[in-house]
């Protein structure tokens, strides 16, 4: 089943910082607590704010941070006391750190006691607004403290059976160094909590024996650098990397579904696979429309064929999207793995960096599609996410509207989703250190309020009543954009790069056209931070004269004048025409 025959309309996808999006204060003092710096809430992502994303141009909203993760903060109604600081990044908690795969985390609720009835009024609100709700499954790693309060009846706690007198075991749930105690990593570059805490801190967790980190370090000691807040889930791979499973043939790239599953039924799989199929029947219950899987290339691709199989069973309108850095793996993760989507960051993001900061020409753009243009369908483009520098920062580009060239060819360039993240379409800059989480990425670890969504938010009205006159310029800009690709089936339209000879005078110049049935977006990107002079062949010139409809200059600057032969394209800009095929 191809993305294509699964959505009808290119997922436009809304990455929400969850604890971030509706906070209204902005004391952002570093490594201040929750009482300091405020947290938003499910309640903070209100009608407004939906009717606002839905009137944006988005169908998908990726709530990141929803599940339960450890945090410093305790939380004495429900039995909870913070989590041990020692290995706890950030005072507000790594939302990939996950200590209950059936809960959600406390602080995103007004009333913690009914924390999972909050989430599930979010995700109705999301669907009355006409969006679609996407959360996280991390399968890789759990935090070191996983213990779920809130599982069905019957579901086995990762590691409550392992046999912890063996480093491996196919059925359990963890790595262990057995007979030695974990030590908490030390840097004298870090202080946990940035040293206001020291009563929370001791240098000490007391876990025997040590487990794998989940970056897969194996010292009971992991450096400071290592996923040391997490702990490797085992997936039947042996510590020599032999599979403890069955292999899935080639045979089953594009059988249906079905036959997929019945291959599985009739093999034993290790513990683990069984957990997670039942960790994401939960949600899918709960209404949950997707799933972004984290580091998938990090765990065997027959484990993706046997969840996402039957996953499709069941729910065959699941979106499902892997996060992967290892592009000689995409097509077996898509065609073995049965993913929908993949992370573009090796190829487009990586490339179109390079173009708006003056490192390449437009030739490296051409040749990261074309490396995978056959599945150019299944891959996600984006600028931003959680991980990624800021394009306003002053390490990326360092105003939204310099990046626009490349934020709008990402909309604009592929067959597959895009993604934004929020606030991208008001320029935030993140320019701040927020405590363990540092200037130019927005914080995932922290308590932290971010201005340009705050002054967007306006105290829950979501209408940009404090939003400054560029930053509602450069939202309008964005609103255009997506628009414009949702208003032609541009999943559907073939790429088509124009040729040199066809538009001459600059290597900062991208030109290409997407093409349906009987029309043609043209589209010129110019990176350059100056007005370039372009001289165009006949034909183009005709495309350009003669279109019905003229969108050109989307990114907010003049319009292209065009002179004779010659086009005066304006710098930093990006124009689009609708022409004839």
């Amino acid at each position: 089943q191809s993305s294509k025959e699964a959505f009808a309309e290119k997922p436009v996808i809304y990455q929400i910082f969850t604890r971030l999006y509706g906070n209204k204060v902005d004391n952002n003092v570093p490594w201040g607590t929750l009482e300091e710096n405020g947290v938003g809430k499910f309640d903070d992502i209100n009608e407004q704010a939906l009717n606002a994303l839905k009137d944006l141009g988005v169908n998908y909203v990726w709530y990141t941070g929803v599940l339960h993760h450890a945090v410093v903060n305790d939380y004495p109604e429900l039995g909870l006391v913070s989590d041990d600081a020692d290995v706890v990044k950030g005072r507000a908690g790594s939302p990939y750190a996950i200590k209950d795969y059936y809960s959600v985390n406390p602080d995103l609720a007004t009333d913690v006691t009914r924390r999972l009835e909050e989430f599930d009024a979010l995700v109705q609100r999301t669907h009355q607004a006409g969006l679609k709700v996407i959360i996280d499954i991390v399968p890789n790693h759990v935090a070191r403290n996983y213990q779920s309060l809130n599982a069905p009846e019957g579901t086995i706690d990762f590691g409550a059976n392992d046999d912890t007198s063996v480093e491996y075991a196919r059925d359990n749930n963890f790595y262990y160094v057995p007979g030695q105690p974990f030590v908490v990593p030390s840097s004298v570059d870090y202080v946990v909590l940035g040293g206001r805490s020291a009563e929370a801190v001791d240098g000490l967790f007391d876990e025997f024996p040590a487990k794998w980190t989940g970056n897969g370090a194996r010292s009971p000691e992991p450096n400071i650098g290592d996923w040391y807040e997490t702990v490797k889930v085992n997936f039947g791979v042996r510590p020599d990397g032999r599979f403890d499973f069955d292999t899935l043939p080639a045979s089953y790239n594009d059988t249906p579904v079905d036959e997929v599953v019945a291959y599985w039924n009739a093999r034993a799989v290790p513990q683990s696979w069984q957990q997670f199929l039942a960790i994401a029947q939960f949600w899918l219950d709960r209404g949950v429309d997707g799933f972004r899987f984290d580091m998938a290339q990090m765990v065997p691709v027959e484990f993706w064929s046997y969840l996402n199989a039957n996953i499709k069973v069941q729910y065959p309108d699941t979106l499902l999207l892997a996060e992967i850095y290892e592009p000689h793996r995409y097509r077996d993760y898509i065609y073995r793995g049965r993913m929908d989507y993949l992370y573009s960051k090796m190829e487009i993001y990586d490339a179109l960096r390079a173009v708006m900061e003056g490192k390449s020409g437009v030739g490296r753009l051409r040749e990261a599609y074309e490396s995978h243009s056959d599945i150019d369908s299944h891959m996600l483009y984006f600028l931003e996410n959680h991980d990624e520098q800021r394009i306003a920062s002053q390490a990326f580009m360092g105003s939204g509207e310099a990046g626009l060239p490349g934020a709008l060819t990402a909309l604009l360039l592929g067959r597959g989703p895009v993604m934004l993240y929020f606030a991208q379409e008001l320029g935030e800059a993140s320019d701040e250190d927020a405590g363990f989480g540092k200037a130019s990425r927005t914080t995932i670890f922290d308590y932290w309020g971010v201005p340009t969504q705050q002054r967007w938010m306006n105290d829950g009205q979501f209408d940009g009543g404090r939003s400054t006159e560029s930053e509602l310029k450069l939202r309008n800009i964005y609103q255009r954009a997506i628009h414009l690709l949702r208003a032609y089936d541009l999943s559907t339209w073939d790429t088509n790069f124009v040729s040199a000879l066809d538009i001459d005078g600059s290597d900062q110049v991208l030109a290409f056209k997407r093409c349906g049935p009987e029309q043609c977006l043209l589209v010129l990107a110019n990176f350059a931070t100056t007005n370039l002079d372009l001289s165009l062949s006949e034909s183009i010139r005709a495309l350009i004269s003669d279109s019905s409809q003229v969108l050109n200059s989307i990114s907010g600057q003049p319009a292209p004048k065009l002179k004779g032969s010659m086009l005066d394209l304006p710098a930093q800009s990006v124009s689009v025409w609708l022409t004839e095929h």
